[in-house]
């Protein structure tokens, strides 16, 4: 699913939530447990309700879970879950705190910052400060020593409504998040065909054009190149680089002097579409690329009719062989060589609220705590160790007090994870790696491409925060992006099939600034100024 368009559909859904007040008389599933001066485990058992998502693959008890089952041991709490998947979750956590039998928090709470804050103004979530500086020492010490995250967690009026979910690999450029669309060339047809490696765009396309002339897939089945309009590590614009600033899933870049731009209503944007109207017209890309969904996408790529290609990772589309292999960036008909920066990063804010409904708050302020313990974080992330029911991710080396990712022998590593993590509030540093456990081995060899073949090309120092917006901001981004977004996309898409964005790029810079671009990139900035001051 594109980012742009998922954010933008969870903050319309939380202008429309109807939360009940904090002092409502009718609350009556938490109750006091008259507790105080907590050390676990306590001497006597006692339970906390709490409302959760969790996947289709995971048991339908979360208490079926080793890791918690492990918590239950280690704290005497017995955590009472509501557990509801997909999108029935959202309703049930919404009904739950408008229906008097608010939970006493709310886990993997999947919030935007809208809904946070309206939640927070109608008293129905508590602020946090209070409980982390008295009751969570190990999230203290993530905070001290990665203090920037504090920031991030806190709302323009001083407060912390949510508890993080953090997970580094890789900082600055260096970061797994750098680049979502990695590009995937197939240098098998390259070497049969006796082709270089392309360096620029020009290369790129008659590249592309043998691929099509030589039809090495067979049967007229070949595929110059695919991808998924609009979607993320799935669409073509990690070539846009090579003509300007590039383009990322959020259309949002900033400049090594500090200004925000939308990429789309960049000169070098229009260079971008011209050289993939180009390709159309070839006939070098997917007729289905502008439709196709992940399950097509993904079925022609192990077919094996793809010369090129666009995802997060090759494993899931194309296989971990040596098939396909990482495209460098390229230079443009100027000479311009760039890779475009995305503003990802491995940061949630709204991982946990703690609801006003809540009778025992140092009892929970700690429970949660226990979620930021380095052993515990990199467990609820990913999975954990000596289950004798099914696969472990981890082994646990007593000797070095470590936890150490198994060889799973071919099994996918996300579906080990929905069945046996528990997501939620949790820290993973990169001082983790090699002291507490060890980098899985799908991130090390992408961190490992991320540094040889893109760090050395981004130009761009900068990248846009994690900005905690005020609601008023929020308020008009939402509604300005509720017409923006869609139609930048859309241009895009009939663009490059069409061939009219030099004629029309005018008509369409006007257009924009009648949805109210300066505006947008005047709170954009605020936010961004105020993020780095």
């Amino acid at each position: 699913m594109n980012k742009t368009i998922k954010t933008i559909s969870v903050l319309l859904v939380g202008s429309l939530i109807t939360v009940g007040c904090g002092g409502n008389e009718d609350q009556t599933w938490s109750e006091d447990h008259e507790l105080s001066d907590i050390s676990f485990p306590l001497e006597e058992e006692v339970s906390l309700k709490f409302l959760t998502e969790s996947s289709s693959l995971a048991p339908e008890d979360p208490n079926d879970k080793l890791i918690y089952e492990r918590l239950e041991e280690e704290t005497g709490v017995e955590i009472e879950w509501r557990s509801f998947v997909g999108e029935a979750f959202g309703d049930r956590r919404n009904l739950a705190m408008s229906s008097g039998e608010m939970p006493d928090a709310i886990k993997n709470a999947g919030y935007s910052d809208y809904e946070l804050l309206e939640l927070a103004n109608d008293d129905a979530i508590i602020p946090l400060n209070d409980l982390i500086d008295d009751y969570m020492p190990n999230l203290q010490s993530v905070l001290e020593k990665a203090p920037e995250y504090e920031s991030m967690m806190t709302a323009e009026d001083g407060n912390i409504y949510a508890f993080p979910w953090i997970e580094e690999l890789g900082e600055g450029k260096e970061s797994i998040h750098s680049v979502d669309n990695f590009p995937w060339i197939n240098v098998e047809w390259l070497e049969e065909l006796g082709l270089e490696m392309p360096t620029t765009t020009d290369e790129l396309k008659e590249v592309l054009i043998a691929f099509r002339d030589n039809d090495p897939a067979g049967d007229g089945q070949t595929i110059p190149m695919s991808f998924i309009i609009n979607d993320g590590g799935q669409d073509p614009s990690f070539l846009f680089a090579s003509f300007g600033l590039g383009d990322n899933w959020d259309h949002t870049v900033v400049t090594n002097d500090g200004e925000v731009k939308l990429t789309t209503a960049e000169e070098g944007y229009k260079d971008a579409i011209s050289f993939m109207n180009e390709l159309y017209e070839e006939e070098l890309l997917d007729v289905e690329a502008f439709e196709q969904d992940w399950p097509v996408y993904v079925s022609k790529g192990e077919e094996g009719r793809y010369g090129m290609y666009f995802t997060w990772d090759k494993g899931n589309v194309t296989g971990m062989n040596d098939t396909f292999d990482l495209m460098p960036p390229l230079e443009g008909p100027d000479g311009h060589k760039n890779v475009a920066r995305t503003n990802g990063m491995g940061f949630d804010r709204s991982r946990m609220v703690i609801t006003s409904a809540n009778e025992n708050l140092e009892l929970t302020a700690k429970w949660i705590d226990q979620l930021y313990d380095p052993h515990q974080s990199v467990q609820n992330n990913w999975g954990t160790y000596g289950d004798e029911e099914q696969q472990n991710i981890f082994a646990f080396d007593e000797s070095e007090d470590m936890l150490k990712h198994e060889d799973l022998q071919g099994t996918a590593p996300v579906e080990l994870r929905e069945r046996t993590s528990v997501g939620g509030p949790l820290a993973i540093l990169d001082s983790y790696y090699d002291e507490v456990t060890t980098m899985p081995d799908d991130a090390a060899w992408r961190l490992g491409l991320m540094e040889e073949v893109m760090v050395p090309h981004m130009q761009a120092d900068n990248i846009y925060p994690n900005v905690f917006h005020t609601v008023e901001e929020l308020d008009r981004l939402s509604s300005i992006e509720a017409d923006l977004i869609p139609f930048v996309q859309r241009k895009k898409a009939e663009w490059i099939s069409n061939g009219e964005v030099e004629e029309e790029w005018e008509e369409y810079l006007e257009e924009l600034e009648r949805l109210s671009l300066s505006e947008w990139l005047e709170i954009k900035q605020a936010g961004y100024d105020r993020a780095t001051e």
